[in-house]
């Protein structure tokens, strides 16, 4: 039976790096589209209309049964929200999930936006650093890929730092993964220490770190929509992703415009684009 490597050749991590700078750009459209009285749908459409604007189309949208450019997920959802008619209010934490197929190839991203809330200063603070402390260990974890010798180095690093943060939820039935030809492929990239190292980190893996934490427990539901993933106990969830490929001369970020440089800086990695 035919299995495909988890590992790309440099001409593959090449033509994956225009899908990455499209979610990013997506990404950028949304966020800002995001702010009180707008609707999840609106966000999402600004999305979309990034994503065609470069000629690409939305990989989202080619997952059976959905219909949008992007995931959007407010206050105790975590992942997989449905945008729709819900209006954003004042002090929402609002995390953006987007991708896009170019020329065969993907890109997947997450973000996670705070609408501003002068009335509401407590919240507004302790819903940032909520998506600062996901956001850091996301970045952790890709400066992790630049000497990881297997996958399990890279879920380590995901949880010491959240752990050094404080008390946060990080869920463990919804993981990252490998992403190429398809969104979603093997392996599986785990946020948490797990017995098994994992494959080997080495030129041609291309990975989606895309931790999910929560600032109480990591008990999770899926809601009626048979998408959306909620907090058991209603509290609040981050989610950040980025796209990372590593090749024979380093790491690179695909879906962040500097390849990750500013990211990745306080861990003093530096990335290096893909020949």
């Amino acid at each position: 039976m035919f299995r495909r490597s988890i590992y790309k050749t440099p001409a593959q991590l090449r033509a994956m790096v225009e899908p990455g700078l499209i979610t990013a750009a997506s990404l950028d459209a949304a966020g800002a589209a995001v702010a009180a009285g707008v609707t999840t749908a609106a966000v999402d459409e600004a999305a979309s209309a990034a994503v065609l604007a470069r000629g690409a189309e939305s990989n989202f949208k080619l997952v059976r049964g959905y219909h949008h450019t992007t995931c959007i997920s407010v206050n105790e959802q975590v992942v997989h929200g449905i945008p729709g008619s819900r209006v954003l209010e004042p002090g929402d934490i609002v995390s953006v999930d987007s991708g896009a197929q170019y020329q065969g190839w993907n890109g997947d991203s997450a973000r996670t936006f705070i609408v501003p809330d002068p009335a509401r200063p407590d919240l507004v603070a302790a819903r940032e650093e909520l998506s600062r402390v996901t956001e850091g260990s996301m970045w952790a974890g890709i400066a992790a890929m630049a000497s990881a010798r297997h996958l399990g180095d890279i879920g380590a690093a995901i949880q010491d730092y959240i752990e050094a943060q404080g008390e946060y939820g990080i869920l463990r039935e919804y993981v990252g993964h490998g992403i190429g030809r398809k969104m979603h492929e093997a392996p599986s990239v785990f946020n948490y220490r797990t017995p098994d190292p994992g494959a080997e980190v080495k030129p041609g893996l291309v990975l989606a770190i895309e931790p999910m934490v929560t600032a109480g427990s990591d008990q999770t539901f899926v809601e009626d929509d048979d998408w959306t993933v909620s907090t058991v106990d209603g509290s609040d969830g981050s989610h950040w992703e980025h796209s990372v490929a590593v090749h024979a001369d380093g790491i690179w970020v695909l879906t962040a415009a500097d390849g990750g440089a500013a990211g990745l800086a306080p861990f003093n990695v530096t990335p290096t684009p893909i020949p």
